[in-house]
């Protein structure tokens, strides 16, 4: 499926649908999985980045090629680094050999790592000579990405003197954090996060052997999308808490905004259109980043302005987010402006140019993101496949709520 177009005949939108467990929960939880066997993982990710990080956490081979997967090139550095005798080189594809990894690589030789670079220094591939870490006290710049934070703190239980890390700078992404802290306190590991700095005690064996993993919120997120660009819309979504340790749950507040009613009840997350009135939107996404593109694009359908801020990390993602969101947003006739940490969407004056082809860039949330345009007009996607890395079933669910999709497989 390399291009699809597709469009919606209504606007009308009713439905329910099963979303998948969180990405970002089933990867940490993974980890921990391999470093604690006894643990069982209920509602796993099905999306290709937890494909990659379980292929990869029990790979034989010595090289391992994680693809676009950054989480897991992140978090399989410091995994190896702790796997005493164990040697391994972590590559990956061409963006991903572009993407800087020596704040990670940096804070893990802190600890005695033994981490070299196969090519460019600062980038994968990595070779990567497993150890025991005895060292535990280790400073780390806290702006660029907390999967560097978080790819340490899955690790420090199993350090023999668990690990002091001291951050430096603005934290970026806190939920992200507090999400691996919160997972690795449900297992029985004593965590303290307060201010700059986290401590994490050792720990010979989890205290529960069972978790369930949260449906995912920011593929929750195209639907708020959709529901604010239709006409009439009630969804339901499962399976998602009242206590969410994931960052995308602010799309409920911000949505509101937005004309989209949410409301949980019993595990399900329900959706509603309303009517309303607004100009521009502004939002500081620093703790939410994954979610910029839903809602700049969902601004720009429905004709409204936005000004979002706290964007640094979208350029060291699969693309460069900024760039991608400023070119394809444009050829649909948006005024459009971005900085390294912002973007700048006008209120729209002129009608959505139709059968526009969005270019996707590797990434899956450019794909997702702009679907949702099909339902004011008819749109093309390429490289449709792409969606697969965190979403496989998302152009099946489209179907299912009355989206035609026609594809040149």
């Amino acid at each position: 499926m390399k291009q699809i177009t597709l469009k919606h005949p209504n606007a009308l939108l009713h439905g329910q649908l099963s979303i998948t467990g969180s990405k970002s929960e089933s990867n940490r939880l993974l980890v921990l999985q391999a470093l604690y066997p006894e643990l069982q993982i209920n509602n796993l990710s099905n999306s290709d980045d937890t494909q990659a990080m379980q292929n990869g956490l029990y790979s034989d081979e010595s090289i391992i090629d994680i693809g676009h997967a950054g989480t897991t090139m992140r978090f399989l550095t410091a995994f190896f680094a702790t796997q005493d005798g164990v040697e391994k080189v972590l590559t990956g594809s061409k963006r991903m050999q572009e993407r800087p990894i020596s704040v990670l690589v940096d804070a893990l030789r802190q600890l005695g790592a033994d981490i070299s670079y196969e090519k460019n220094e600062g980038y994968p591939p990595l070779r990567i000579k497993g150890k025991k870490l005895s060292k535990h006290e280790v400073t780390l710049a806290a702006h660029v990405s907390s999967q560097y934070i978080s790819a340490l703190l899955l690790v420090a239980p199993k350090l023999p003197n668990g690990l002091h890390l001291k951050l430096e700078g603005k934290i970026t992404s806190v939920p992200y954090i507090e999400m691996t802290c919160a997972l690795l306190r449900q297992i029985g590991v004593s965590v303290a996060f307060e201010g700059q700095d986290i401590r994490v005690e050792p720990k010979d064996a989890p205290k529960s052997k069972e978790l369930w993993v949260e449906s995912d919120w920011s593929s929750a997120s195209y639907f708020f999308g959709l529901t604010a660009l239709a006409d009439k819309a009630k969804l339901k979504l499962s399976t998602y808490k009242a206590n969410s340790l994931q960052g995308d749950r602010v799309l409920v507040d911000i949505y509101k905004h937005l004309g989209v009613i949410s409301m949980l009840k019993e595990n399900h997350l329900f959706l509603e259109k309303s009517n309303v009135s607004i100009e521009t939107l502004n939002v500081d996404l620093a703790n939410a980043p994954d979610i910029a593109q839903t809602i700049a694009v969902s601004c720009f359908g429905m004709g409204v302005g936005c000004y979002l801020t706290g964007l640094h990390t979208l350029k060291i993602k699969e693309t460069d987010r900024l760039l991608a969101l400023e070119t394809e947003l444009s050829k649909l006739g948006a005024e459009i402006e971005v900085t390294q940490d912002s973007l700048s969407l006008k209120p729209r004056k002129v009608a959505i140019i139709p059968h526009v082809a969005i270019d996707t860039y590797h990434d899956h949330r450019m794909a997702m993101a702009f679907a949702p345009l099909g339902i004011c007009v008819p749109i093309v996607i390429n490289d449709a496949d792409v969606v697969s890395k965190s979403y496989p079933s998302f152009w099946d669910d489209l179907r299912s709520l009355g989206f035609f999709i026609d594809s040149d497989k």
